[in-house]
């Protein structure tokens, strides 16, 4: 009997665990065929998100957890999923039941053809403003420009992964982690299905502005290095007009004769001008060398303050 792992990474989910289980159950109980794990990761959650993992533990031996000793983020989260699930696939399905656990019928079919990443897209985004809608699709938009590879526009992490996609990802132990862009670089054979996004049942996401504005600049520094090569093409730009423009003053003073008064305002505004470019080019090559300095430090991803899992190795 193939098994099959759904991984749950939890943040201040208590009061949403309980509905996600009773839906779990009801659709393993529909798919008897197959032998089923829940793993969910309380990722430092402030909370009683744990006390609610160890009392469906208590009365359900299929759900395995690992508590995070800290709020490690969801990307190194999933991580810690990866290196302690024991199926054969891998449903990574988040906990607020914004996706339909309805959906993994399908993935377990097309799993079952030998698609080895069946991933889920979004074909609305209910429950998020106009602005982060907005902000989402112009995000995607500049990543698929930007990076080498083809990033997927309106999907996340729900999805199912084989497990040769997962022994993949465990290989990759990068410290700042884009885990939807590595999804498409480990390659394999790859589908999708589609869903219509539920709001969401209790609580609020605790993704803001700030955290969705990192995660994008993690995503198009982690897997391009085209900002550096426009702040390089903008450098480039600038001098040639500065060249162009004191070559013009210069032709003008000889033919009309200087005046000191003239022209003041537009040196101020040049100056003001070329500090913010060098400001700018300064940030992006920043963020580069903090992720240099953040791999060599060669710290854990994360770690694991306590579990129960079923997997041998994972223990």
């Amino acid at each position: 009997m193939k098994k099959v792992s759904i991984l749950i990474p939890c943040y201040n989910e208590e009061q949403s665990l309980p509905m996600l289980y009773q839906r779990l159950n009801e659709l393993c109980s529909a798919l008897g065929q197959y032998d089923w794990e829940f793993l969910l990761v309380n990722d430092g959650s402030r909370d009683n998100t744990l006390q609610a993992i160890k009392q469906l533990r208590r009365h359900d031996r299929r759900v395995c957890y690992i508590d995070l000793s800290r709020n490690f983020g969801k990307e190194r989260a999933m991580l810690a999923g990866f290196d302690h699930v024991s199926g054969d696939c891998v449903i990574i399905l988040d906990a607020d039941l914004q996706q339909p656990p309805e959906t993994i019928p399908q993935m377990l079919q097309l799993w079952e053809q030998g698609y080895d990443d069946v991933y889920a897209r979004r074909l609305s985004r209910t429950g998020e403003s106009w602005l982060r809608r907005k902000f989402s699709l112009w995000y995607y938009g500049l990543l698929q420009k930007f990076a080498k590879d083809d990033v997927l526009r309106n999907v996340g992490d729900f999805r199912l992964l084989d497990r040769k996609c997962i022994d993949a990802l465990k290989q990759i132990r990068e410290q700042e982690r884009y885990t939807k862009g590595l999804f498409v670089w480990i390659g394999f054979r790859k589908t999708e299905v589609t869903y219509e996004q539920a709001e969401r049942t209790v609580g609020k996401s605790s993704f803001n502005f700030f955290k969705l504005l990192t995660l994008a600049i993690d995503g198009i520094t982690s897997f391009s290095t085209a900002p550096l090569r426009i702040s390089t093409i903008v450098g480039l730009i600038v001098s040639l007009s500065a060249l162009f423009y004191m070559l013009y003053v210069f032709v003008k003073t000889l033919v009309q004769g200087g005046d000191p008064v003239q022209g003041f305002p537009t040196l101020i505004i040049v100056m003001l001008f070329l500090g913010g470019v060098q400001l700018l080019s300064l940030g992006i090559i920043g963020e580069y060398l903090a992720r240099i300095f953040n791999e060599t430090k060669n710290r854990p991803p994360y770690l694991v303050r306590e579990k129960e899992t079923n997997d041998v190795a994972g223990d």
